[in-house]
């Protein structure tokens, strides 16, 4: 899963093949043979796993006051929490935003079998495309979220797809984090990407949500960035710290957040 950013555009036939572009790239017969493989391992892990966990929300009431609107989410997150942020929204129809490259082709198999629906399109291939699809599901009733800082980094820097959709939309930005108390990190990985312990508790930290008038300047769309960027980064410090804070300091925090 991942979300457009903005790019040099040399010409108009330029735009075309590479922001509307989501022809699938040409894969060997090994690495072809290898998409089904993964799909199967990572949505067998996500189906063991997600069950035993204990997850608890803070800042739900932004989900619940937009759709009591009749809005609908444009979702976004740090790609390190995807395992339990895909298995928190599975079964719901919400459509992502999916890279067409070779571990985007596994990813959309494990997401669609999740329930998810996919956009295709990323940062550096095919993100306008995606960002049609995805503001027509909005007009369908459907939520749609982004792996912000995807596909491939730099991690935590949010990209600006969010902002350009809900300029273009008029829904609502719905930013979250998830922590784990236990988790497997891939230190090596550029996104430090998390897969959480069997049983472990998890926080999932809701920012208030963003809106971003239809008739924005540019100013105001850079502003929007910073502030998505600024939530996003705050969600992400509470939920990582959650599990080292004593109860009376969590105490403190969900009464904070929930109100």
């Amino acid at each position: 899963m991942s979300e457009p950013a903005a790019q040099p555009i040399d010409s108009p036939e330029e735009s075309v093949s590479v922001h509307y572009d989501t022809r699938l790239p040409e894969l060997s017969r090994w690495r072809r043979m290898q998409i089904p493989a993964i799909a199967w391992l990572v949505y067998t892990a996500i189906r063991t796993i997600g069950p035993t966990l204990r997850l608890e929300v803070l800042g739900w009431q932004h989900a619940e006051r937009a759709y009591s609107r009749g809005e609908h989410l444009i979702g976004a997150f740090w790609h390190r929490c995807i395992f339990c942020a895909t298995w928190w929204w599975r079964n719901r129809g919400v459509v992502v935003m999916n890279t067409t490259n070779f571990d985007g082709q596994w990813t959309r198999k494990v997401i669609e079998r999740l329930g998810f629906g996919t956009a295709q399109g990323s940062s550096s291939r095919g993100g306008l495309k995606g960002l049609v699809v995805m503001a027509q599901r909005l007009k369908e009733g459907h939520d749609v979220a982004f792996t912000i800082d995807g596909p491939r980094g730099p991690r935590y820097v949010a990209k600006p797809g969010p902002v350009m959709l809900a300029r273009k939309s008029g829904q609502p930005i719905f930013l979250f984090h998830v922590g784990v108390e236990r988790a497997l990190t891939f230190e090596k990985s550029w996104d430090l990407f998390q897969v959480p312990h069997f049983f472990s508790r998890a926080i999932a930290v809701v920012a208030p949500t963003i809106y971003v008038p239809p008739d924005a300047s540019r100013e105001l769309m850079e502003q929007k960035h910073a502030e998505m960027q600024a939530s996003l980064e705050k969600v992400r410090d509470v939920a990582e710290s959650w599990f080292a804070l004593s109860d009376e300091e969590r105490q403190r925090i969900r009464a904070e957040w929930n109100k």
